[in-house]
């Protein structure tokens, strides 16, 4: 007996948003001019991480949309923290 194979729930990996994370550990400070629908390409500046003598920035590794930011000025990220949202379709 031969039983199709039928995708399940999740298996794709053409999901259309990413997120952008933070690099480091710091308090998070956006650039000015980047808002929600804004286009972003790899390797823009979305803000930068402030810490004891460091500000690392925050690069986007990845071209698309602006969704939302979803970490707020002044708060403290760890590394790995989502930073943003974009829509890469």
């Amino acid at each position: 007996m031969i039983v199709p194979v039928v995708p399940m729930h999740g298996e794709r990996t053409d999901v259309p948003e990413r997120m952008i994370v933070a690099p480091s550990v710091g308090v998070f400070v956006p650039i000015d001019n980047v808002d929600e629908g804004a286009t972003i390409c790899k390797g823009d500046v979305v803000g930068e991480l402030v810490g004891p003598g460091t500000q690392v920035p925050v690069r986007s590794p990845f071209g698309g949309t602006l969704m939302g930011m979803l970490a707020h000025p002044g708060e403290r990220l760890r590394e790995g923290q989502p930073v943003a949202w974009l829509r890469v379709a």
